[in-house]
């Protein structure tokens, strides 16, 4: 062996202390960071950063959401109470929208809706106001929808339409008296039921400050529910639905004293959230190097084995030079970054995106926590289960593309054929969430009861489809998933036991038997590369 090794030195022009030290710069670059440490004793600064991010984006990310969480509980509560005061017999109507089916009751409703609205100071129990703009109250508007020109005979199986909408409105403003016959005498403004009308909307702006925060020591905001009473008759069946949408401005209040308070909560807030980015910054930073620092030694390694050994380094092999760990702390990083800046925003008042400011912190602490496990894999008991799932994940991609098919498949079959007789089968959507607990063994028999009462080909057909999909997902398809992760785990466990190298890559640095303790490190550089290509590369 030695021999053949000495031959490969000198055909490539290679001394044996060169290829040494290049084997032993990459069992340096392979080393976790107290072995680096021991090595050469450099500051494990992404471990410590790692840490500190722990705990101080766990902190933000608290703090946010206790502020979220008060603002969704407001936007909330005022939902429901605009429901209780504007739609008439409202009792929480869970399991469904509030339906009217008479004329008499949709003239009713509406009248009743402006009289709580031109009445609202009297009523509400809230600090609601009516929005003022140059000194006028912004007026309620109410708008019938329908086709233009319409004749409907059902008698007669003849209709003539013409798909074109109109919009008809008129402006209530909050402090006109309203008569009962106001609409019917209003000119230009009746509901029209024959002309086939589409919807009544009725679109008004309300006004409050959310003063719960001041306990929380927070700054109160001001909002502006901008709301719509929407009668939805497009269905045409007989059946107005009745539901309110609420879009919400949230603002710095124009003018604000609390007693007592300085602003220093805010401050301290703002500075802690400039720790967090410029934490997060320094990561991003350091491991965006390191990813380079990899990618560069690939290249070398790619180089160095096609001259020394003759042979193709494999795609697998190159990948271990790309550290994963990295790309989910840099997407981390990028995403607390930018969540940061959005809750400066914030608390600054100058945005009030709560949900993309969420979204982008909630997922990057998510994945910062997830980075904790890289850590643990410098143990050999918590490693060989991250080895698991990283060799198994190939695998299990290509079992899960094929298993979406299958399962797609069904989706579109259950959607068409059980869509009109099954609630849980209405739309696309809800399919895919049905199936899905049944895949995982949930609500089984209300599904199968749901379907007793329908005709007796769509009943045979429901419970074909329903065992077939239960039978081939729970008993076939998630016992073959498990078994793919087991037989990974197994061979892992296998390599681990016996020591063998499962790459070239690793049997190369295998050869290097010297300890991070031996002070052969302290003399490891960069300069191997320029020996390779002065040497074989030249």
């Amino acid at each position: 062996e030695e021999n053949k090794e000495s031959q490969r030195n000198g055909c490539c022009g290679l001394d044996t202390k060169t290829v040494e030290d290049f084997r032993r710069r990459l069992k340096y670059f392979f080393m976790n960071p107290c072995e680096k440490y021991r090595a050469r004793g450099r500051k494990p600064w992404k471990l410590t950063i790692q840490i500190l991010k722990i705990a101080i984006t766990t902190i933000q990310l608290v703090s946010f959401g206790l502020s979220n969480e008060m603002m969704v509980t407001f936007k909330d509560e005022n939902l429901m109470t605009f429901r209780n005061l504007f739609l008439k017999g409202y009792k929480d109507h869970r399991h469904g929208s509030l339906s009217l089916y008479t004329k008499r009751d949709v003239n009713e409703h509406i009248h009743y809706i402006i009289n709580r609205y031109t009445n609202l100071q009297n009523l509400t129990v809230g600090n609601l106001a009516y929005e003022l703009i140059n000194g006028d109250y912004t007026p309620l508007t109410l708008c019938q929808v329908f086709y233009r020109n319409s004749t409907i005979d059902p008698e007669n199986d003849t209709f003539d339409i013409d798909p074109h909408i109109d919009k008809d409105c008129i402006s209530i403003h909050p402090m006109q008296s309203l008569s009962n016959d106001t609409l019917a005498t209003h000119p230009n403004f009746s509901l029209d039921f024959r002309r086939w009308l589409l919807s009544v909307n009725i679109y008004l702006t309300l006004k409050t400050i959310n003063l719960q925060t001041v306990r929380h020591h927070e700054l109160p905001d001001c909002y502006d529910f901008h709301i719509v009473i929407v009668f939805d008759n497009r269905a045409h069946s007989g059946k107005i639905k009745v539901d309110i949408e609420n879009d919400v401005r949230i603002y710095e209040c124009s003018d604000w004293n609390v007693e007592g308070t300085s602003g220093k909560n805010d401050y301290l807030l703002l500075s802690f959230d400039s720790v967090v980015f410029l934490a997060c910054f320094a990561s991003l930073i350091l491991c965006i190097r390191s990813v380079v620092h990899g990618i560069q030694l690939q290249f070398e390694f790619s180089i160095f084995f096609s001259a020394y050994y003759n042979k193709t380094v494999s795609w697998s092999d190159r990948m271990e030079f790309v550290n994963g760990w990295y790309i989910l702390i840099i997407v981390s990083d990028i995403m607390t970054i930018t969540g940061s800046v959005l809750k400066i925003g914030i608390q600054t008042k100058f945005l009030t995106n709560y949900d993309v400011c969420s979204i982008l912190l909630g997922t990057a602490t998510m994945l910062v926590w997830v980075g904790v496990i890289r850590y643990l894999s410098f143990f050999k008991k918590y490693n060989i289960l991250i080895l698991t799932l990283r060799a198994a994940l190939p695998n299990v991609f290509r079992f899960c593309v094929c298993a979406a098919i299958i399962y797609l498949g069904y989706c579109f079959c259950g959607w068409i054929v059980l869509g009109p007789y099954h609630d849980k089968f209405r739309t696309l959507a809800k399919v895919t969430e049905c199936l899905f607990s049944l895949l995982n063994g949930d609500d089984m028999f209300s599904t199968f009861l749901r379907m007793r009462d329908k005709t007796y080909m769509v009943w045979l057909f429901s419970r074909l489809y329903l065992y077939s999909f239960i039978s081939i997902f729970i008993y076939m398809v998630l016992s073959l998933f498990i078994a793919l992760i087991t037989d990974t785990y197994e061979t892992i466990k296998h390599h681990q036991k016996d020591k063998e190298p499962v790459s070239q890559l690793q049997a190369f640095i295998a050869e290097c038997i010297d300890q991070p303790e031996s002070g052969r490190y302290q003399n490891t550089d960069e300069s191997t590369c320029c020996m390779f290509s002065s040497g074989c590369f030249g």
